[in-house]
């Protein structure tokens, strides 16, 4: 689905004329075209939704009800609990071991949640957190998820991916497995694991060749090892649990994890809005969706335009990557000495002579659900016509904050 940039341009611009910035919208048209792009992509097997790359119940909602895409990964219990409360889903796994005791207690002392929601766990001291809040004869039994390391560790001192679990190797796996069987009040119902250096880091980063070409080379030497280790703690797993679902990947790494024989469902959630992140990937690029607008509001120089607000960053490494991205109209950048500001953003380039005082400039994010930090409400764009849904910030929850 190409993006011609005048013509989306327009159709914001006209479907959210009567509202005041900062305005953040999604285009439908395009959220939905990504999800059924990445069904695709999936080949049949069923994509749990990311709930931090969305941020927003209605969507949440929409894309749950499209043929392959079933459950939800959370990314608090306290955001799970609320989910399955308000109806959303029946179906959450939690991507990140938690500490939260008050949901902890709420968790086990209601059926219907213990049976929607797997926690995900790498350690047995986790366990005894959950014993903690309630004694394993009293509770129904708490699904958990064992997280397998999905990181490359070609030589004993290097060791290349995000820092999660601590369980690498198969026999890790087992040892975990076979403690959870023996401690009451716990079931073990999915084993996890996220290759975030495949899927999540794009392998086409502009401008830089060399870069480029290290990262496709540990990508293609990262991917089978994997496979080959995945399978064996999957197995090892097995011999002390009865599996409901093995989860892998995400947005970047889709049809690569999918081919996995030892996957049972995938995970996706970038995808959906197409981040500038996404940008950088050679086999799979998401059409641009959500968006958010700001105000000119002053001229200081001819060939500089200021506009109010706009240093919504992104979350990792303090880089250039993580900046939003002046995307409408073309031609814009940021002032070097500046950046995207708090309060306001200079924005330089032939573009900035045409804009004037009222005038808007659309940006897209650098990664996804952070945007809905900064707003109470998103604008669903379909054709025409705009229906505000409040973010997960605008129904008063800041899960994180």
């Amino acid at each position: 689905m190409l993006t011609d940039r005048n013509a989306l341009r327009q159709r914001l611009e006209k479907a959210t004329d009567h509202l005041e910035t900062p305005i953040a919208v999604v285009d439908l048209a395009a959220f939905d075209d990504n999800a059924d792009r990445l069904t695709a992509r999936a080949a049949g097997k069923p994509i749990r939704v990311a709930s931090k790359s969305v941020r927003c119940r209605a969507l949440l909602e929409r894309v749950l009800a499209r043929p392959g895409w079933h459950g939800v990964m959370a990314y608090t219990l306290s955001e799970a609990i609320w989910l399955v409360r308000s109806g959303v889903t029946d179906d959450v796994l939690v991507a990140y071991p938690t500490a939260d005791r008050t949901a902890l207690r709420e968790l086990a002392g209601d059926e219907r949640l213990a049976a929607a929601i797997a926690l995900m766990v790498d350690h047995p001291s986790q366990l005894d957190l959950v014993d903690q809040m309630s004694e394993p004869e009293s509770r129904p039994a708490v699904r958990l998820c064992l997280e397998l390391d999905a990181s490359w560790k070609p030589t004993a001192s290097l060791h290349i991916g995000v820092r999660r679990s601590p369980v690498h190797s198969a026999v890790q796996a087992g040892a975990l497995a076979r403690t959870i069987a023996g401690r009451a009040g716990f079931r073990l119902a999915g084993l996890m694991s996220y290759e975030a250096h495949i899927a999540g880091v794009g392998d086409d980063p502009p401008g830089q060749a060399l870069r480029a070409r290290a990262i496709r080379l540990m990508q293609s030497r990262a991917l089978p090892e994997l496979l080959n280790r995945r399978a064996a703690a999957v197995r090892a797993v097995r011999e002390h649990a009865d599996l409901e679902f093995v989860n892998g990947g995400g947005t970047g790494s889709v049809a690569a994890t999918s081919a996995d024989p030892s996957v049972t469902e995938v995970t996706a959630g970038s995808g959906l809005y197409g981040p500038t992140l996404f940008d950088s990937y050679r086999n799979w690029q998401p059409t641009p969706a959500a968006f958010f607008a700001l105000s000119v509001v002053r001229r200081p120089a001819p060939r500089i335009a200021t506009v109010l607000g706009g240093g919504w960053i992104a979350s990792g490494p303090a880089e250039a990557s993580r900046q939003p991205q002046p995307y409408l109209p073309e031609g814009l950048s940021f002032k070097g000495d500046e950046g995207p500001g708090e309060v306001q953003t200079p924005l330089l380039g032939a573009a900035a002579e045409q804009l004037r005082p009222g005038d808007r400039v659309w940006f897209r994010h650098a990664k996804a659900g952070e945007m809905c930090e900064h707003v109470n409400e998103l604008q669903l764009i379909d054709g025409s016509n705009t229906t505000p849904a409040p973010t997960y910030r605008g129904e008063g929850h800041a899960f994180l904050g």
